[in-house]
């Protein structure tokens, strides 16, 4: 079947350049291929009664799908160039922000207008935080909310349902070259087009690193971001999280002078679980509607480790600490935040007993028996910090579960356009490298939209 353009991946990218397509050229014949289901079916078994646990599905429905790994994101739209990726490095940071708020006026038409945006702009935090060597970054937020998110991914499928031919449950499992462009390789069919974008996300990272050897597209080693989930009551925040929703907050350790921040702030949220490749991780969602709402806040605590020459697979080791977490624990672990301190595992009972309820089912266990001495005496250095502008962070019943691991797809050679070595072979997103947010990966695609059309 030959198309003018394949797009490879559901996620924001994916959605976004098949959007922009198709509003400005309605005659371009666009197919998207999706490993994962359709909106309406991306359904964890997970209810906390009967299933308590990742149970390993074929497809896992948190990570893949219509709307990618952020479908059943809290909907945080961070608008800034100071973190979510380096989209600013490649197309200028003007241009950065401007496709960031184009991005956010399509969300607020497709269902998410009256959503609150935030902006840490002025705000008296900065100054304490930087009083208790803390450092507040800028951003303007926009948060839709679990709930109102999966309503825009909803209304923006309706829209391009008509003008897109969708392949569910359809995995790519090759691309090559031809004369006139690129044959998308399925398991059954193979598919021909002109131009071709790739916007895998992060839970493609194996896959993007095996079409780039195939087609010797050069690239070069991320980084990976390993920590905990810290659950607390939401009274202990709220002074943060009512004026700035996600204070992105970054520390120094005085240790190693390693950098620790906090990552996806959950105000009134819950803690969930991820599996990437068959590893089971931890995240963190939140809602719009106050009726979903829990007493707890979450957010995650992250240290990002680089690795020079000779060692170039930072996911592996990231994975390694992964896979060590589910051997002990069978999966996420939890603990007291003062059990870790005494250098005892949590159990059931002391749990049960504090005050702070869980939100995820998890097994009770020791944390230092997984994470790396430097990273976990990081956090704890970071946790005794945040307790300085948010007393009672450091309390014995804070909840730490582990780990929370954000892998980076490798960086992928591209260049201005956002274009691979191959001329109409382009990578968006966060799986190449450059984006790490909903807001970056989605303004990527616009952008390489705009490019694609330019040049038609």
């Amino acid at each position: 079947m030959q198309y003018d353009i394949i797009i490879v991946g559901a996620g924001p990218g994916g959605i976004f350049s098949a959007y922009e397509l198709s509003k400005e050229n309605p005659r371009l014949k666009i197919a998207l291929f999706e490993a994962g289901h359709a909106l309406e079916k991306r359904h964890c078994p997970i209810d906390g009664e009967k299933v308590k646990s990742c149970i390993g599905c074929r497809s896992c429905s948190i990570m893949s799908g219509f709307g990618g790994a952020g479908a059943f994101s809290d909907g945080k739209y961070n608008i800034t160039n100071d973190f979510g990726g380096t989209l600013h490095e490649f197309i200028g940071k003007k241009q950065a922000i401007d496709l960031m708020e184009y991005v956010d006026t399509i969300n607020m038409e497709y269902g998410g207008e009256g959503t609150k945006k935030y902006s840490t702009a002025g705000t008296r935090f900065k100054k304490i935080c930087m009083q208790n060597k803390l450092k507040l970054l800028d951003a303007s937020v926009r948060h839709l909310g679990t709930d109102i998110n999966f309503v825009v991914l909803e209304n923006l499928y309706a829209e391009l349902k008509e003008k897109v031919e969708f392949y569910f449950d359809t995995p790519v499992d090759s691309i090559s070259l031809t004369e006139g462009g690129y044959e998308v390789h399925c398991k059954e069919e193979t598919y021909t087009c002109e131009k071709c974008i790739v916007s895998v996300g992060r839970s493609g990272s194996k896959w993007m690193e095996k079409i780039c050897g195939e087609l010797e597209i050069p690239t070069k080693s991320n980084r990976v971001d390993i920590g905990v989930r810290v659950e607390l009551p939401a009274v202990i925040f709220s002074h943060l999280t009512d004026e700035l929703y996600e204070s992105k907050i970054v520390y120094r350790t005085e240790k190693f002078e390693d950098n620790v921040r906090t990552f996806c702030m959950n105000p009134y949220g819950i803690v969930v679980n991820e599996n990437t490749n068959g590893i089971v991780t931890v995240n963190g969602h939140s809602f719009e509607s106050p009726e979903k709402r829990t007493e707890n806040t979450n957010f995650a605590l992250l240290v990002a480790k680089h690795f020079s020459e000779p060692f170039k697979d930072s996911n592996g080791y990231g994975e390694s600490i992964a896979r060590l977490s589910n051997m002990l624990g069978g999966g996420v672990i939890v603990q007291r935040f003062g059990d870790l301190v005494r250098g005892r595992r949590s159990n059931a009972t002391r749990i049960a007993e504090g005050m702070v309820t869980p939100t995820l089912a998890a097994t009770p266990g020791d944390l230092s028996l997984v994470l790396p001495k430097r990273i976990l005496d990081g956090i704890m250095e970071m946790i005794y910090a945040l307790d300085k502008i948010a007393p009672g962070t450091a309390n014995d019943d804070t909840l730490l579960y582990g780990v929370e691991v954000k892998f980076y797809n490798m960086e992928v050679e591209l260049d201005e356009n956002l274009e691979s070595r191959h001329k109409g072979l382009y990578i968006i997103g966060d799986g190449s490298g450059v984006t790490h947010s909903l807001s970056h990966a989605s303004a990527s695609g616009v952008y390489v939209a705009r490019r694609i059309l330019e040049k038609s």
